[in-house]
């Protein structure tokens, strides 16, 4: 006799249901669509709805994380059941609003909301496999904000979700050991789950798309809205103990019926006359900043600030490989000033002499503390798998510590959370969370002890003492030719370069969408010494035309002598913050602001990393470095000097410009960063 579990074949079926009730939806939207355009037309039109009344129907694609054990206070399976998925129904009336000269309106749903679901079979003591299930249910209420972008039938919405407890009943199955045939099974175990909370108020994001299935000619009119929502996991915690969260996906279709007014002859006529009036173009101005000299390369003396964390890859608590691990014969030809000799296995191309410094930070903070044996350190693992896998991150990094360089485990202490300190999750967030939540994992190197940390710093939040490190940087900042066309935002859908130099050869760059745009001067000259350009700015309005403007530039290539060396400092500020500069004060007032030489140019560029709204980031760059220049001149105000000049950029996301790559978390936050060029008079 062989156990047959069902789990995985009763999963399958699950989503096997979901596409079909997927294309059930299309292929009614597409069939639905066909029978509009049958419809006979009449002499009388009507206005659209303001007031809609309908139904809504949507399967709920359930994913369970987190883990349950304890069932009710008479079970406790003796297996930690984790994560699994599942399928539920949801069905509610509507009632929208909608505004005929407005984008947006109000939505409000109310009705029955299943989170039924499996969770994946797990094997007992016993080894006999062991299924977990629950009808889970809700009636829920959701009002939404309904914005239309663009005044079309594509619609998005958002708004919280109330839910109060309908069902919460369970089933347990515990199969047979296979190699023991003849075993009596055990009955299956009903009940309903304890400690229940019987109301949730979480969130919820969607979008969807009206079909009308009836002509502006019908006074009684109806629209078909196949929609998509996601529910994430905030709010949604089914129960005030153990970890069990849900994350909701619905996919569905609303019907809604309105009645509309009818429109008179002559406001049919005043509608129509707007059409041939003739819309006005912003004034668009175009110009060039062009560098006299434009650098090759510069000799640049770099501080390199030292991030304090160590992240780690989903689903393993050991210290990943793209970090600089070394064995205990290295240890003795370790040195922080020549970390080129340890190279990390893995490097993003870009940058690969700052983050050789980063990946070596473990052995960094080892030969440290081995040269100041009053350092004393605490390692904080934060792990959304539970308070035991940070912990066990955490661990991971004091044992290479301990064994590699020897240092003593009682000046290492470790402790586990499910958050870091200083999150970049923030509650109520809905985007981009897979990558919020990489940066999340890992482990923060926390002290007290004035040898490890940055100047004049103190507290458990402080970074590591920066790494100076020398370089060469190609195509420096003040290299770049800046191209400005102002109100290109308001008048364009687009616009692009041609530079043509004296033999009539053309360069294409673009297209673009911002009013300013910088490109290196190498990337126009390319192996010529100097040359002269004529520049043709070539826009496509939002109404179809094309705006020429044409201007001139002069351009020559200089080489810095090797005594001209320029500085560079960084501040680095957590995920979506523009005012972390608190921290960095007083390092920027006593550190930075001497090193300025007299007649010095000041380069101060923002940049964020890939996360979020790309016009958000742009600004947030800007404000990041503004706050840098500030307090820049604030100091030297003090101290009497006027002699320096600033330069002050916001490229935001820009991946041609960012620092950094994007690929792994520890990019990323060094992406979060304002760099500071510190460039002599010429």
């Amino acid at each position: 006799m062989k156990v047959k579990t069902n789990f995985k074949k009763g999963s399958c079926m699950a989503w096997s249901h979901n596409n079909l009730l997927i294309k059930s939806f299309i292929l009614s939207a597409l069939i639905l669509t066909g029978i509009q355009t049958t419809l006979q037309a009449q002499t009388d039109q009507f206005t659209k709805p303001t007031w809609w009344f309908g139904g809504a129907v949507g399967a709920n694609l359930n994913f369970y994380r987190g883990s349950t054990q304890e069932l009710n206070s008479g079970l406790t399976v003796p297996t930690v059941f984790h994560n699994g998925d599942g399928m539920g129904i949801y069905l509610a009336p509507l009632l929208e609003y909608q505004p005929s000269d407005s984008k947006f309106g109000i939505m409000l749903q109310a009705g029955y909301d299943s989170r039924k679901g499996k969770f994946k079979e797990v094997i007992t003591p016993c080894n006999c496999p062991a299924d977990l299930s629950t009808d889970l249910s809700y009636f829920t209420i959701e009002p939404s904000l309904r914005f239309a972008p663009f005044k079309s039938n594509f619609y998005l919405y958002a708004g919280p979700r109330m839910a109060l407890i309908l069902a919460k009943s369970f089933t347990y199955k515990q199969g047979i050991n296979p190699a023991y045939p003849d075993q009596v099974p055990e009955p299956d175990r009903t009940g309903d789950f304890s400690n229940i909370n019987k109301t949730q108020i979480s969130l919820q994001i969607g979008a969807g798309y009206d079909i009308p299935l009836s002509s502006r000619n019908n006074q009684k009119q109806a629209v078909l809205s196949p929609f998509i929502s996601f529910q994430p996991y905030l709010g949604q915690t089914p129960r005030s103990i153990e970890t069990w969260n849900i994350t909701t996906l619905r996919i569905g279709a609303a019907i809604k019926f309105g009645r509309g007014n009818k429109i008179s002859e002559t406001a049919k006529a005043v509608v129509e006359v707007p059409a041939n009036v003739a819309v006005s173009e912003p004034e668009v101005e175009f110009s060039i900043n062009s560098p006299l000299n434009i650098p090759v390369e510069r000799r640049v003396r770099e501080t390199f600030p030292l991030r304090n964390y160590v992240f780690f890859d989903l689903g393993s608590t050991e210290i990943p490989d793209r970090y600089v691990l070394l064995t205990k014969d290295q240890v003795k030809d370790f040195k922080e000033d020549q970390l080129e000799v340890f190279k990390p296995k893995k490097l993003s191309g870009r940058s690969d002499r700052q983050m050789t410094v980063y990946y070596n930070v473990l052995n960094i903070l080892g030969d440290r503390m081995a040269k100041n044996p009053s350092a004393i350190v605490r390692l904080t693992g934060a792990s959304m798998q539970g308070i035991e896998d940070g912990l066990a991150m955490a661990e991971s990094v004091k044992r290479y510590l301990t064994t590699v360089f020897g240092i003593d485990a009682s000046r290492i202490n470790t402790e586990g959370r499910i958050k870091p300190r200083i999150a970049s999750e923030q509650p109520g967030g809905t985007k981009e969370l897979d990558l919020l939540r990489e940066g999340d994992r890992r482990v923060s190197i926390w002290s007290e002890s004035p040898a490890l940390l940055m100047e004049f710093h103190s507290g458990t939040d402080v970074p590591l003492k920066p790494v100076e490190l020398l370089a060469v940087q190609e195509a420096p900042l003040d290299s770049y030719v800046t191209f400005n066309v102002k109100n290109a935002t308001e008048a364009f859908s687009s616009w692009k370069l041609e530079i043509m130099d004296e033999k009539g050869t053309v360069q294409n760059f673009g297209p673009y969408t911002q009013d300013k745009v910088s490109i290196p001067g190498k990337s126009i000259l390319n192996v010529r010494p100097e040359g002269n350009f004529k520049v043709t700015m070539i826009g496509q309005t939002k109404s179809g035309k094309t705006v020429n403007k044409e201007a001139y530039m002069h351009m020559v290539l200089w080489t810095p002598s090797q005594r001209e060396e320029g500085m560079r400092y960084s501040v680095i500020f957590e995920f979506n913050d523009s005012k972390a500069i608190s921290l960095y004060e007083k390092y920027l007032t006593e550190i930075v602001t001497p090193k300025i030489p007299v007649g010095g140019t000041v380069i101060i560029h923002g940049h964020t990393d890939i996360i979020g709204d790309e016009a958000h980031n742009l600004e947030l760059s800007l404000d990041r470095a503004n706050e840098v220049r500030g307090i820049l001149e604030n100091a030297l105000t003090k101290a009497g000097r006027t002699d320096v000049k600033f330069e002050v950029y916001g490229f935001g996301e820009d991946l041609d410009l960012a620092p950094f790559g994007n690929k792994f978390p520890e990019e990323r936050f060094y992406n979060r960063t304002v760099i500071i060029d510190i460039i002599p008079a010429k």
